[in-house]
């Protein structure tokens, strides 16, 4: 079996999708790690909660590998290739981008609340619940774009 092109539009989708989620988990969780070391040198026993915040910008890339993941299965590339044609390979590309681009921005900005959750906890004792409630709400659409971008490359 002959990869075509159809394989590589679906490996370019793949990428970008863990590509592109990734670097804004890796922006989001950069972001809130610097506040949190901020935070911890003048209070180290806020750490357990500050850990959780600064996590959940990670997740979005989870959810880019989730993607790519399910799109090399689907060609056949973590086994034996299957036919995969130029139109397979274009849906594949577009549907692997709702994950990558809105990854992208929600991890970024739930980065950001998540920075602004941890400076509650500073200036109010017992916030920590509210502080992670604030953040994962911006994982919601994170989560839509996942669905959608899982149930389309399934059904291709």
């Amino acid at each position: 079996m002959e990869l075509g092109l159809g394989h590589v539009y679906g490996c370019i989708g793949a990428a970008l999708a863990i590509i592109v989620s990734s670097i804004g988990s890796c922006i989001g969780v950069g972001k809130a790690g610097q506040m949190a070391g901020g935070v911890l040198s003048k209070d180290p026993s806020k750490f357990g909660g500050l850990l959780v915040l600064q996590l959940l910008p990670a997740t979005q890339g989870i959810y880019g590998f989730i993607i790519a993941f399910m799109a090399l299965m689907n060609m056949g590339l973590l086994g034996a290739p299957v036919e995969f044609s130029k139109y397979q390979g274009l849906a594949t590309l577009a549907v692997c981008l709702p994950i990558a681009i809105i990854g992208f921005f929600s991890a970024i900005f739930q980065g950001r609340v998540a920075m602004a959750g941890m400076e509650l906890c500073v200036k109010q004792e017992g916030q920590n619940g509210r502080a992670i409630l604030m953040a994962a709400l911006v994982e919601i659409f994170a989560i839509f774009s996942l669905v959608v971008s899982l149930i389309a490359v399934i059904n291709i």
